[in-house]
């Protein structure tokens, strides 16, 4: 059977996590706090990141967009990209624009564990890359049930998980103020089971980060 060792604050295991349900693959769930000393990660992956899936063979593969894409060439029964191939280039944008935007949140989130040596500079300049991003998003997304094309795709999950992680490490971001299409669209996104079964929520981080 397939492990994923995943975070559940994670956006980017998320993604994968989501990818797995959607194709009713059956894995085993592994979850642990990258940053910590116990951490497990560098026996499967040698950057020390998740998500890293685990093989039948045991051997590992890691890094969201390449497990996605192993996925979609070896469990191809249920696509995740479109046939159309425009449409799944766009899908490709959306996952480089959340995976961009997720990163933003991600360096924002430790450097403000600095406290009062926090750069306010470095914070402000991964906002714009989050309010850009997102606005690129609810361009792209408009006031469609699918992100692409007229079902569910890697797109949705892309969009999806961005929306699902601001809300969690940057509440004070207000979405639906911003851009209230984009909500509604999350909404309609959150009753999807593979989404209700990845809501994520942030971990205890025990070991100094910063």
């Amino acid at each position: 059977m397939l492990k994923l060792i995943s975070a559940t604050p994670s956006p980017y295991a998320r993604k994968v996590r989501i990818a797995l349900e959607e194709k009713d693959l059956p894995f085993e769930l592994l979850t642990e706090v990258p940053w910590d000393s116990d951490t497990s990660t560098p026996q499967y992956n040698p950057l020390e990141k998740l998500p890293i899936l685990i093989l039948e063979d045991s051997s590992s593969i890691y890094e969201s967009s390449y497990i996605l894409q192993y996925l979609e060439l070896k469990y191809p029964a249920v696509p995740l990209l479109p046939a159309d191939i425009d449409q799944a280039l766009l899908a490709r944008k959306l996952e480089v624009l959340c995976d961009g935007i997720c990163d933003a949140i991600v360096l924002t989130f430790f450097e403000r564990m600095r406290a009062e040596r926090a750069s306010l500079e470095w914070i402000a300049r991964q906002r714009r890359k989050v309010e850009g991003g997102f606005a690129e998003i609810a361009k792209i997304v408009g006031a469609q049930q699918w992100a692409v094309g007229d079902k569910f795709s890697l797109g949705d999950i892309a969009a999806g998980t961005a929306v699902g992680y601001a809300s969690v490490r940057l509440p004070e971001f207000a979405l639906s103020n911003r851009h209230p299409s984009l909500a509604t669209y999350y909404e309609h996104l959150a009753e999807r089971s593979s989404f209700k079964n990845t809501t994520p929520y942030a971990q205890t981080i025990t070991d100094k980060v910063v």
